[in-house]
C-alpha cells in the first residue's frame, strides 16, 4: 500500500509512532457515541490497537485505516481506510476526524483518496459503509461519495440498528472519463 497524498492531506499506514493520537481519537465522545468503545486508554493499549487492528489488515488484505495527516500542521488529524470485516462480504470505507478538523472537508477529501486508491489497484468492485442510525454527518458524506442506503442491519449482534451503504465502485470512478471526472 503506497502513500496518498493531496494539496492538504497525506493518508499512510499506521505505526507505533502514532500511539498517542490513537488515544486521543479513540476516546473522543464522538468515537464512543458513533463507533463505540475499543478499549484504548493508554498508549500501551493504542500500541496493541494499531498491531492487532490495522497493521495486520495490512499484511491481510493490503488494505486497513489510514492515519491522515494535515500537510499544513503537519499533525494527525483522523483515520480513513478500507477495512475487511468478517461479518461483512466487501470491504467496507471507515473514517474518522478529531474534532478541531471536522467541517472541513477532510473526511471527504481522503475518502476520495482512498476509494481511488481501491479502483486503481483493483480492490473490489463493491465498497460497503455502515453508520449509526443518527450520524447524520457520516451519512451526508457517504451520499455525497455516492454511497446508497442498502438497509438496516444488525452489525453489533445486539439488537441495535445500523445502517448499511453501498457504493459499486465502477459507476463513480471510471471507466468513463465522465464518471472519473466526478470523484477527481
Amino acid at each position: 500500500m503506497k502513500v496518498l497524498s493531496s494539496p492538504r492531506l497525506k493518508l499512510r499506514k499506521l505505526t507505533t509512532k502514532d500511539a498517542d493520537f490513537i488515544v486521543e481519537l479513540l476516546n473522543d465522545p464522538d468515537w464512543f457515541r458513533y463507533i463505540g468503545d475499543h478499549g484504548v486508554k493508554n498508549r500501551q493499549e493504542a500500541l496493541l490497537y494499531i498491531k492487532n487492528g490495522p497493521q495486520t489488515m495490512y499484511q491481510q488484505h493490503a488494505t486497513g485505516l489510514l492515519l491522515v495527516e494535515s500537510l499544513e500542521h503537519q499533525t494527525p488529524i483522523g483515520l480513513c481506510g478500507l477495512l475487511k470485516r468478517p461479518t461483512l462480504p466487501h470491504p467496507d470505507l471507515g473514517f474518522a476526524f478529531l474534532p478541531n478538523y471536522r467541517k472541513q472537508g477532510f473526511a471527504l477529501e481522503a475518502a476520495k483518496l482512498v476509494m481511488t486508491d481501491a479502483l486503481e489497484r483493483k480492490l473490489n468492485d463493491k465498497i460497503l459503509a455502515i453508520t449509526s442510525v443518527d450520524n447524520e454527518k457520516s451519512i451526508h458524506l457517504l451520499t455525497k461519495l455516492g454511497f446508497n442506503f442498502k438497509e438496516l442491519i444488525d452489525f453489533s449482534g445486539r439488537g441495535d440498528k445500523t445502517k448499511l451503504f453501498e457504493l459499486i465502485i465502477n459507476t463513480i470512478y471510471g471507466p468513463s472519463p465522465i464518471a472519473r471526472h466526478q470523484f477527481d
